[in-house]
């Protein structure tokens, strides 16, 4: 069974910095798109970013900048790196894997971002 873990989220001061994990108990972890959304309280459930299995990574436009996605094929693993963080990108951050018609979710990490 596919399992996707988070990590790494937890309360943080605004300007901080977090860096989320997903670790996935997958085969073939290289061939899949692996994205991450999150999910405000009272909102819809939103992309931040995907990276594809050729390494090609795509940010919601109002994201880019402070967002990177990167993975590690050796470890199955994909990170989200939060740089500068606002209290709006308070959520839960979900980890999504896809590949042809597969696809799953992790249970989500809570980030909190308040003085």
């Amino acid at each position: 069974q596919v399992q996707l873990v988070e990590s790494g989220g937890g309360l943080v001061q605004p300007g901080g910095s977090l860096r989320l994990s997903c670790a996935a108990s997958v085969s073939n972890f290289s061939l899949y798109t692996m994205g991450w959304y999150r999910q405000a309280p009272g909102k819809q459930h939103d992309l931040v970013a995907a990276i594809t299995s050729g390494g090609t990574t795509h940010y919601v436009d109002s994201r880019k900048g402070r967002f990177t996605i990167s993975r590690d094929n050796a470890k199955n693993t994909v990170y989200l790196q939060i740089n500068s963080l606002k209290p709006e990108d308070t959520a839960v951050y979900y980890c999504h894997g896809r590949r042809l018609d597969h696809q799953y979710w992790g249970q989500g990490t809570q980030v909190t971002v308040s003085s």
